[in-house]
């Protein structure tokens, strides 16, 4: 019986129907398994990493905070500031913008009563913002929008040192509204176990269902691309083989080391024995030994020295300070 032992790979995802908020996909021939595996994977980074635009700060003239009352207006300033948080904004850029909103009474006011930027686009003009019910009544507002990701809460763009009437915001940035995935069996040639998975996808309309997942899919990839393969570490092995006591030097290296230092440490690491300022004893010991560099030296322990033929304390201490020039100890 002959086995293939490659996985199966996906169809591209299909579209089941889709309008400009809402979109349900389809990917078939999923092997068993892989419809919770990528389903979850895709969900997760549906809800949590598309950037959107969200309001942050709201400066409303004659509100001190959020808890003020104006004269002439229906709606207290919480209200307003709940309110202002239904309106989608769309930027075309990554800087933050700020709209202005200037009205006097009597009258309903909405969002298309905003004075837009060439950056800002609202996408719920007819969101009610509050009512003004006095002729005298005038309702003057400034709101920053900003690009983000998930929900940051208000603390975070408050500034230490807040103008009087600027009152930040709860922001929630995402675009999407509902993400969920359902994973049914399906049958592929003989099979029945292969998996179907069913993608929902609803959005505030600042971008499509279909861009959010083409998003995460993305994203997952990029992200899977950046842990492919295993750091390698520093390659002594050609040293290595040319003399036997090469050993390896890319331990002790520091991660710190600037790529200079690395080098000139490395290159200590090498100086050949014969140079130093040994006597002809400890040499000769340290030769019949087989240790020919300083790296090959400092590897070693004390009492592995004082074991070697011909060799003692007073050996010892002119390793130890031969080894000091170079900011080495033994080990």
């Amino acid at each position: 019986m002959h086995m293939s032992h490659n996985i199966i790979l996906p169809s591209k995802p299909r579209i089941v129907s889709e309008d400009i908020q809402k979109g349900v996909y389809e990917i078939d021939n999923l092997a068993p398994g892989y419809g919770h595996t990528l389903g979850n994977s895709l969900r997760r980074i549906i809800i949590s990493s598309l950037p959107g635009a969200a309001v942050t700060i709201v400066k409303i003239t004659g509100a001190t905070h959020e808890f003020s009352v104006l004269d002439g207006i229906k709606e207290d300033v919480i209200t307003i500031l709940l309110n202002l948080k239904k309106i989608r904004f769309k930027l075309v850029t990554d800087e933050p913008q700020t709209v202005t909103l200037s009205v006097k009474g009597p009258k309903v006011v909405t969002a298309s009563d905003i004075t837009l930027s060439g950056q800002v686009e609202v996408l719920n003009g007819d969101q009610f913002i509050a009512e003004l019910t006095d002729k005298n009544a005038k309702l003057e507002i400034e709101i920053t929008i900003e690009k983000g990701l998930g929900f940051v809460p208000k603390e975070i763009h408050q500034k230490p040192k807040v103008d009087i009437g600027t009152i930040a915001v709860d922001a929630i940035f995402t675009p999407i509204r509902r993400a969920s995935y359902e994973v049914e069996n399906m049958r592929v040639g003989d099979k029945t176990d292969h998996n179907r998975l069913r993608l929902t996808i609803e959005t505030d309309g600042t971008i499509s269902p279909r861009e959010a997942l083409e998003r995460s899919i993305d994203t997952m990839i990029t992200q899977l691309q950046a842990i492919v393969g295993f750091k390698q570490p520093v390659d002594v092995t050609a040293k290595e083989i040319s003399t036997n006591s090469e050993e390896e030097i890319s331990e002790d290296i520091d991660e710190d080391m600037s790529p200079e230092k690395k080098e000139e440490f490395t290159d200590a690491m090498k100086t050949r024995i014969e140079g130093l300022d040994l006597g002809t004893r400890t040499m000769n010991a340290l030769t019949a030994a087989n240790i020919r560099t300083v790296g090959g030296l400092a590897r070693k322990k004390k009492e592995d020295l004082l074991e070697l033929p011909g060799m003692g304390e007073k050996g010892i201490s002119e390793i130890t300070k031969v080894l000091a020039e170079f900011g080495v100890t033994l080990k």
